[in-house]
Protein backbone atom coordinates (compact mmCIF):
# COMPACT_ATOMS: atom_id res chain seq x y z
CA UNK A 1 0.00 0.00 0.00
CA UNK A 2 1.33 3.45 -0.91
CA UNK A 3 2.42 5.51 2.07
CA UNK A 4 0.94 9.00 2.18
CA UNK A 5 2.91 11.99 3.42
CA UNK A 6 2.08 15.63 3.92
CA UNK A 7 4.34 18.59 3.28
CA UNK A 8 4.02 22.21 4.34
CA UNK A 9 3.82 25.10 1.95
CA UNK A 10 5.35 28.11 3.72
CA UNK A 11 5.45 31.84 3.06
CA UNK A 12 8.04 34.02 4.73
CA UNK A 13 6.95 36.70 7.16
CA UNK A 14 9.32 39.59 7.73
CA UNK A 15 13.02 39.67 6.82
CA UNK A 16 14.52 36.58 5.16
CA UNK A 17 17.23 36.39 7.78
CA UNK A 18 14.79 35.42 10.52
CA UNK A 19 13.40 32.01 11.37
CA UNK A 20 9.73 33.07 11.41
CA UNK A 21 7.51 31.51 8.76
CA UNK A 22 3.79 31.13 8.25
CA UNK A 23 2.43 27.62 7.63
CA UNK A 24 -0.15 28.28 4.93
CA UNK A 25 -1.21 24.90 3.66
CA UNK A 26 -0.61 21.15 3.72
CA UNK A 27 -0.09 19.36 0.43
CA UNK A 28 -0.47 15.58 0.18
CA UNK A 29 2.37 13.87 -1.69
CA UNK A 30 3.03 10.24 -2.50
CA UNK A 31 6.24 8.33 -2.02
CA UNK A 32 8.19 11.27 -0.60
CA UNK A 33 11.39 10.51 1.32
CA UNK A 34 13.18 12.69 3.80
CA UNK A 35 16.96 12.55 3.52
CA UNK A 36 19.20 13.07 6.52
CA UNK A 37 22.46 15.00 6.71
CA UNK A 38 25.19 15.16 9.34
CA UNK A 39 24.21 18.70 10.30
CA UNK A 40 20.67 17.74 11.33
CA UNK A 41 19.83 18.03 15.03
CA UNK A 42 19.53 14.82 17.03
CA UNK A 43 16.91 15.95 19.57
CA UNK A 44 14.22 18.42 18.55
CA UNK A 45 11.98 19.90 21.24
CA UNK A 46 8.74 21.21 19.74
CA UNK A 47 6.33 23.42 21.69
CA UNK A 48 2.86 24.14 20.26
CA UNK A 49 1.91 27.53 21.69
CA UNK A 50 -1.09 29.83 21.67
CA UNK A 51 -0.98 33.11 23.63
CA UNK A 52 1.69 31.89 26.05
CA UNK A 53 3.89 34.98 26.05
CA UNK A 54 4.29 35.13 29.87
CA UNK A 55 5.76 31.60 30.11
CA UNK A 56 7.17 30.57 26.73
CA UNK A 57 10.53 32.32 27.14
CA UNK A 58 11.62 30.46 30.26
CA UNK A 59 10.33 27.14 28.87
CA UNK A 60 12.44 27.63 25.74
CA UNK A 61 15.54 28.58 27.74
CA UNK A 62 15.25 25.48 29.94
CA UNK A 63 14.48 23.18 26.98
CA UNK A 64 17.55 24.42 25.06
CA UNK A 65 19.76 22.90 27.76
CA UNK A 66 18.59 19.42 26.74
CA UNK A 67 18.02 19.73 22.98
CA UNK A 68 19.87 20.41 19.75
CA UNK A 69 17.05 22.62 18.56
CA UNK A 70 13.90 24.09 20.11
CA UNK A 71 10.97 24.79 17.81
CA UNK A 72 7.96 26.87 18.82
CA UNK A 73 4.87 26.55 16.62
CA UNK A 74 2.95 29.76 17.20
CA UNK A 75 -0.66 28.80 16.48
CA UNK A 76 -1.93 32.26 15.54
CA UNK A 77 -1.22 33.91 18.90
CA UNK A 78 -2.42 37.48 19.39
CA UNK A 79 0.20 38.26 22.03
CA UNK A 80 4.02 38.32 21.89
CA UNK A 81 4.49 34.52 22.12
CA UNK A 82 6.55 34.29 18.91
CA UNK A 83 8.72 37.32 19.70
CA UNK A 84 9.54 36.14 23.23
CA UNK A 85 10.29 32.60 22.05
CA UNK A 86 12.58 33.88 19.30
CA UNK A 87 14.48 36.09 21.74
CA UNK A 88 14.94 33.02 23.96
CA UNK A 89 16.61 31.20 21.05
CA UNK A 90 13.80 29.12 19.53
CA UNK A 91 13.13 28.59 15.85
CA UNK A 92 9.62 29.89 15.07
CA UNK A 93 7.02 28.47 12.73
CA UNK A 94 3.94 30.65 12.64
CA UNK A 95 0.35 29.88 11.69
CA UNK A 96 -1.46 32.83 10.13
CA UNK A 97 -4.46 32.06 12.34
CA UNK A 98 -5.41 29.74 15.18
CA UNK A 99 -5.78 26.25 13.66
CA UNK A 100 -5.81 24.10 16.80
CA UNK A 101 -3.27 22.10 18.78
CA UNK A 102 -3.46 19.13 16.43
CA UNK A 103 -2.44 21.24 13.45
CA UNK A 104 0.38 22.83 15.46
CA UNK A 105 1.69 19.36 16.31
CA UNK A 106 1.43 18.35 12.66
CA UNK A 107 3.52 21.37 11.68
CA UNK A 108 6.18 20.33 14.20
CA UNK A 109 5.91 16.73 12.94
CA UNK A 110 6.62 17.73 9.34
CA UNK A 111 9.57 19.86 10.43
CA UNK A 112 10.99 16.96 12.43
CA UNK A 113 10.70 14.68 9.41
CA UNK A 114 12.46 17.16 7.18
CA UNK A 115 15.28 17.52 9.73
CA UNK A 116 15.40 13.70 10.15
CA UNK A 117 15.88 13.97 13.91
CA UNK A 118 16.52 11.01 16.19
CA UNK A 119 13.87 12.13 18.70
CA UNK A 120 11.00 14.60 18.69
CA UNK A 121 10.01 15.87 22.14
CA UNK A 122 6.57 17.48 22.50
CA UNK A 123 5.77 19.55 25.56
CA UNK A 124 3.49 22.43 26.51
CA UNK A 125 4.61 26.02 26.75
CA UNK A 126 2.64 26.94 29.88
CA UNK A 127 5.17 25.57 32.41
CA UNK A 128 3.01 22.55 33.21
CA UNK A 129 5.82 20.31 31.98
CA UNK A 130 9.34 20.52 33.38
CA UNK A 131 12.01 20.55 30.61
CA UNK A 132 14.46 18.99 33.08
CA UNK A 133 12.58 15.70 32.51
CA UNK A 134 13.63 15.65 28.84
CA UNK A 135 16.76 13.47 29.34
CA UNK A 136 14.75 10.82 31.22
CA UNK A 137 12.06 10.79 28.55
CA UNK A 138 14.54 10.64 25.66
CA UNK A 139 16.64 7.86 27.22
CA UNK A 140 14.36 4.93 26.11
CA UNK A 141 14.46 6.29 22.54
CA UNK A 142 18.24 6.59 22.50
CA UNK A 143 18.71 3.17 24.07
CA UNK A 144 16.43 1.63 21.45
CA UNK A 145 13.92 0.21 23.94
CA UNK A 146 10.94 2.33 22.83
CA UNK A 147 9.48 4.15 19.83
CA UNK A 148 7.09 6.34 21.83
CA UNK A 149 7.63 7.57 25.40
CA UNK A 150 4.82 9.10 27.47
CA UNK A 151 5.32 11.39 30.43
CA UNK A 152 2.86 9.99 32.96
CA UNK A 153 1.06 12.28 35.40
CA UNK A 154 -0.55 9.94 37.87
CA UNK A 155 -1.02 9.53 41.59
CA UNK A 156 -1.01 12.12 44.34
CA UNK A 157 2.58 13.08 43.60
CA UNK A 158 1.56 14.61 40.27
CA UNK A 159 -0.31 17.42 42.03
CA UNK A 160 -3.26 16.93 39.69
CA UNK A 161 -6.59 18.24 41.05
CA UNK A 162 -9.12 15.52 41.81
CA UNK A 163 -11.62 16.63 39.14
CA UNK A 164 -8.87 16.47 36.52
CA UNK A 165 -7.83 13.01 37.65
CA UNK A 166 -11.41 11.83 37.20
CA UNK A 167 -11.73 13.42 33.77
CA UNK A 168 -8.36 12.08 32.70
CA UNK A 169 -9.34 8.58 33.76
CA UNK A 170 -12.55 8.75 31.72
CA UNK A 171 -10.55 9.80 28.65
CA UNK A 172 -8.00 7.03 29.34
CA UNK A 173 -10.77 4.40 29.35
CA UNK A 174 -12.31 5.91 26.21
CA UNK A 175 -8.94 5.76 24.44
CA UNK A 176 -8.39 2.19 25.64
CA UNK A 177 -11.66 1.21 23.97
CA UNK A 178 -10.04 1.98 20.64
CA UNK A 179 -7.13 -0.41 21.04
CA UNK A 180 -6.63 -4.12 21.57
CA UNK A 181 -3.35 -3.69 23.44
CA UNK A 182 -4.64 -2.55 26.82
CA UNK A 183 -4.93 0.79 28.59
CA UNK A 184 -2.14 3.31 29.01
CA UNK A 185 -1.75 5.11 32.31
CA UNK A 186 -1.96 8.65 30.90
CA UNK A 187 -3.27 8.78 27.35
CA UNK A 188 -3.82 12.55 27.44
CA UNK A 189 -0.33 13.63 28.48
CA UNK A 190 1.08 16.19 26.06
CA UNK A 191 4.64 15.47 27.24
CA UNK A 192 5.91 12.71 24.96
CA UNK A 193 8.82 11.68 22.77
CA UNK A 194 8.82 9.99 19.34
CA UNK A 195 11.64 8.13 17.64
CA UNK A 196 12.63 8.51 13.98
CA UNK A 197 10.74 5.29 13.24
CA UNK A 198 7.57 6.66 14.88
CA UNK A 199 7.90 9.92 12.92
CA UNK A 200 7.88 7.94 9.68
CA UNK A 201 5.14 5.49 10.71
CA UNK A 202 2.55 7.87 12.18
CA UNK A 203 0.54 10.57 10.43
CA UNK A 204 -1.13 12.98 12.91
CA UNK A 205 -4.27 14.36 11.27
CA UNK A 206 -6.64 15.39 14.06
CA UNK A 207 -6.85 19.18 14.30
CA UNK A 208 -8.00 19.45 17.89
CA UNK A 209 -7.16 18.34 21.40
CA UNK A 210 -7.81 14.66 20.67
CA UNK A 211 -4.52 14.50 18.78
CA UNK A 212 -2.90 12.75 21.76
CA UNK A 213 -5.37 9.87 21.59
CA UNK A 214 -5.16 9.63 17.81
CA UNK A 215 -1.36 9.28 17.86
CA UNK A 216 -1.48 6.59 20.55
CA UNK A 217 -4.18 4.61 18.75
CA UNK A 218 -2.13 4.67 15.56
CA UNK A 219 1.07 3.79 17.44
CA UNK A 220 -0.57 0.71 18.94
CA UNK A 221 -2.12 -0.21 15.58
CA UNK A 222 1.37 -0.20 14.05
CA UNK A 223 2.83 -2.18 16.98
CA UNK A 224 5.22 0.57 18.00
CA UNK A 225 6.82 0.10 21.42
CA UNK A 226 5.36 2.49 23.99
CA UNK A 227 7.04 3.19 27.32
CA UNK A 228 5.84 5.32 30.23
CA UNK A 229 8.01 7.54 32.44
CA UNK A 230 6.72 9.29 35.56
CA UNK A 231 6.87 13.09 35.52
CA UNK A 232 5.83 15.97 37.76
CA UNK A 233 3.39 18.56 36.45
CA UNK A 234 2.25 21.98 37.63
CA UNK A 235 -1.41 22.92 37.87
CA UNK A 236 -1.12 26.29 39.59
CA UNK A 237 -0.82 28.08 36.24
CA UNK A 238 -3.82 28.72 34.01
CA UNK A 239 -2.48 27.84 30.60
CA UNK A 240 -5.59 26.51 28.89
CA UNK A 241 -7.94 28.69 26.88
CA UNK A 242 -10.80 26.22 27.51
CA UNK A 243 -12.55 25.33 30.75
CA UNK A 244 -11.81 21.77 31.99
CA UNK A 245 -15.41 20.72 31.33
CA UNK A 246 -15.46 22.01 27.76
CA UNK A 247 -12.01 20.60 27.13
CA UNK A 248 -12.97 17.15 28.44
CA UNK A 249 -16.29 16.89 26.57
CA UNK A 250 -14.77 18.04 23.27
CA UNK A 251 -11.93 15.52 23.55
CA UNK A 252 -14.29 12.72 24.62
CA UNK A 253 -16.55 13.38 21.65
CA UNK A 254 -13.64 13.18 19.25
CA UNK A 255 -12.29 10.02 20.92
CA UNK A 256 -15.69 8.34 20.49
CA UNK A 257 -15.50 9.19 16.78
CA UNK A 258 -11.95 7.79 16.59
CA UNK A 259 -13.01 4.56 18.30
CA UNK A 260 -15.91 4.13 15.88
CA UNK A 261 -13.44 4.50 13.00
CA UNK A 262 -10.70 2.27 14.42
CA UNK A 263 -12.90 -0.50 15.89
CA UNK A 264 -16.34 -0.32 14.25
CA UNK A 265 -17.33 -3.85 15.24
CA UNK A 266 -16.55 -3.17 18.89
CA UNK A 267 -18.19 0.27 18.93
CA UNK A 268 -21.39 -0.52 17.06
CA UNK A 269 -21.54 -4.13 18.21
CA UNK A 270 -21.38 -3.28 21.92
CA UNK A 271 -23.83 -0.39 21.48
CA UNK A 272 -26.26 -2.65 19.63
CA UNK A 273 -25.91 -5.43 22.21
CA UNK A 274 -26.64 -2.99 25.05
CA UNK A 275 -29.77 -1.76 23.27
CA UNK A 276 -30.92 -5.35 22.71
CA UNK A 277 -30.41 -6.17 26.40
CA UNK A 278 -32.47 -3.12 27.40
CA UNK A 279 -35.16 -4.15 24.91
CA UNK A 280 -35.21 -7.68 26.35
CA UNK A 281 -35.54 -6.36 29.92
CA UNK A 282 -38.39 -4.05 28.93
CA UNK A 283 -40.04 -6.89 26.98
CA UNK A 284 -40.06 -8.96 30.17
CA UNK A 285 -41.81 -6.08 31.97
CA UNK A 286 -44.34 -5.78 29.13
CA UNK A 287 -45.14 -9.51 29.34
CA UNK A 288 -45.46 -9.39 33.13
CA UNK A 289 -47.87 -6.46 32.91
CA UNK A 290 -49.87 -8.21 30.18
CA UNK A 291 -50.21 -11.48 32.14
CA UNK A 292 -51.13 -9.60 35.30
CA UNK A 293 -53.60 -7.07 33.91
CA UNK A 294 -54.32 -8.46 30.41
CA UNK A 295 -53.47 -4.99 29.16
CA UNK A 296 -50.71 -4.21 26.65
CA UNK A 297 -48.38 -1.45 27.85
CA UNK A 298 -48.21 0.54 24.61
CA UNK A 299 -45.42 2.88 25.75
CA UNK A 300 -43.09 0.11 26.87
CA UNK A 301 -43.93 -1.93 23.77
CA UNK A 302 -42.97 0.97 21.50
CA UNK A 303 -39.61 1.36 23.30
CA UNK A 304 -38.95 -2.40 23.04
CA UNK A 305 -39.55 -2.35 19.27
CA UNK A 306 -37.48 0.84 18.80
CA UNK A 307 -34.51 -0.37 20.85
CA UNK A 308 -34.67 -3.80 19.24
CA UNK A 309 -34.59 -2.40 15.69
CA UNK A 310 -31.84 0.12 16.45
CA UNK A 311 -29.79 -2.56 18.26
CA UNK A 312 -30.00 -4.99 15.34
CA UNK A 313 -29.17 -2.26 12.81
CA UNK A 314 -26.22 -1.09 14.94
CA UNK A 315 -24.74 -4.61 15.07
CA UNK A 316 -25.24 -4.98 11.32
CA UNK A 317 -23.47 -1.65 10.70
CA UNK A 318 -20.58 -2.75 12.91
CA UNK A 319 -20.16 -6.03 11.03
CA UNK A 320 -20.36 -4.27 7.65
CA UNK A 321 -17.88 -1.50 8.54
CA UNK A 322 -15.47 -4.00 10.06
CA UNK A 323 -15.53 -6.07 6.87
CA UNK A 324 -14.95 -2.97 4.74
CA UNK A 325 -12.08 -1.92 7.02
CA UNK A 326 -10.41 -5.31 6.60
CA UNK A 327 -10.83 -5.18 2.83
CA UNK A 328 -9.36 -1.67 2.70
CA UNK A 329 -6.39 -2.78 4.83
CA UNK A 330 -5.55 -5.43 2.25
Amino acid sequence: MTKRYYTMRQDWVGPRGRDSVTAIDYIETTGQRYESSPSNPTILVAIPAYNEGPTIGSVVLKARQHADEVLVVDDGSTDDTAEVAELAGAKILRHARNLGKGTAIRTAWLHAREEDVDALVLLDGDHQHDPRDIPRLVHPIRSGSADVVLGVRWGKTSGMPRYRRLGKRVLDYATAAGTRNGMLTDSQSGYRVFSRQALKALEPTDNGLAIESQMLLEAQERNLRIEEVNIDSRYDLDGSTLSPGLHGTSVLGRIVTLVSEKRPLFFFGVSGAVLLLIAAALAAIVLQIFYTTETLAIGYTFIVVLFGIVGIVSIFIGITLNALKRIAAK
